[in-house]
């Protein structure tokens, strides 16, 4: 089959690999229909998170129609339709039957590549580092699913493919950084990034009952999408003063609620600590550029919510007094999707959320690398390259 690999730090090809097979009785083999891009893809193309090999297939959110199962699949068959979210789940740990499951404790196959830096393994994730499991990804024409009745939700007739494949990642993602927030009536929240999660976060906001959802960003195109698409207000960062100052008007001087970083360790910025994170991370002495988290502790509220939805490794110049003398409560994980996708397929049934809109760029998988390219560079407002095997 033909499939998208990292060869090294960013080099993408696509190449002819061997297709995925059967190995347990639990799995299925999915034909992959639509697959995209993600943010926290960048971090590990651009070598900030390693443990990646040459030859690896990669791309963790995607949909697609069961090709084969194992014997011991009983919930899916041959011809579903179905969404996966991207992390890999036994469903019957400790963790997963407290729907954290993305901390399931049976789904990693490589421990010891995670716990020198975590203390404990976390869940398996399709394409992403062998820190993260070694699975192989589903920018591809077919991937193992395995755990298939866990981790395969049928999609109901009548939502097309494009509204359903973000619910994989970015809408689950997004949902849940708004549900950490434990929205109130007239509360304000204020989401950091405009790109997929985020939008996610901000459109999910609203529908738990934000009177007012705030996004920050810097590129116009983005702003507006966040404006036109979820009814958010905006603040351009490169336009402003003070981040901080602004929400500070925009509030009353209060400050939001709740805030969600939905940007992560690649965070651009303005001003001297931009210019330090930058410079650290590019000689490899930490791995994240934090200002967009930093911004969002500091903003946030006495006695508010911070929710962290940004990939993460190592920082400095961490506020953590800031946290503690405001009495902020903090709430992060990777994305719990099976938690959320009976309610995220229903609100898309209903025609509450599609994010549909998030598809700006559409290409065959053969030219995966320049969809990559252009999300990357976010070249003629792409917020996500679509891939069609």
């Amino acid at each position: 089959m033909r499939a998208l690999i990292w060869n090294g730090v960013n080099d993408l090809r696509v190449e002819t690999v061997k297709d995925p097979e059967i190995v347990n009785p639990r799995d299925c083999i999915l034909r992959v229909t639509m697959s995209t891009t993600c943010g926290s893809d960048l971090h590990f193309i651009d070598g900030y998170i390693p443990t990646m090999k040459a030859g690896d297939v990669i791309g963790h959110e995607f949909m697609g129609v069961v090709e084969d199962v194992g014997p011991e699949v009983k919930k899916v068959k041959k011809g579903d339709r179905v969404v996966v979210p991207s992390f890999i789940t036994c469903g019957q740990c400790r963790y997963c039957k407290s729907k954290l499951y993305s901390l399931c404790d049976n789904t990693h196959p490589k421990p010891e590549l995670q716990e020198p830096v975590f203390g404990y393994p976390t869940a398996g994730i399709y394409g992403y580092t062998h820190a993260f499991g070694g699975y192989a990804g589903a920018h591809a024409q077919y991937v193992r699913v395995p755990f298939a009745d866990n981790d395969c939700f049928k999609v109901p007739d009548g939502l097309p493919d494009e509204q359903v494949l973000f619910l994989s990642d970015a809408a689950p993602t997004g949902y849940m950084g708004a549900d950490f927030c434990n929205i109130q009536p007239g509360d304000v929240v204020a989401v950091w990034g405009c790109g997929g999660v985020g939008l996610m976060a901000q459109k999910s906001a609203f529908l738990m009952g934000a009177e007012r959802v705030i996004g920050v960003d810097r590129l116009p195109e983005r702003l507006q999408m966040a404006r036109e698409h979820v009814g958010s207000e905006t603040i351009n960062y490169a336009e402003v003063d003070s981040v901080l100052e602004v929400l500070r008007e925009m509030t009353g001087g209060r400050g939001p609620d709740a805030c969600i970083d939905a940007v992560g360790m690649e965070a651009h910025g303005t001003g001297l600590q931009y210019a330090y994170d930058r410079a650290k991370q590019l000689a490899f002495m930490h791995t994240d550029r934090g200002q967009a988290l930093r911004e969002a502790i500091l903003a946030c509220r006495k006695g508010g919510i911070l929710s962290i939805l940004g990939v993460y490794g190592v920082m400095d110049k961490f506020p953590i007094g800031a946290i503690m003398n405001k009495g902020l409560t903090v709430r992060t994980a990777q994305q719990h999707g099976q938690a959320y996708m009976d309610r995220l397929l229903d609100h898309a049934q209903k025609g509450e959320l599609n994010p549909s809109f998030l598809a700006t760029h559409r290409f065959p998988l053969e030219d995966a690398p320049r969809g990559y390219a252009m999300f990357k560079h976010k070249n003629d407002g792409c917020v996500r390259s679509v891939f069609i095997p």
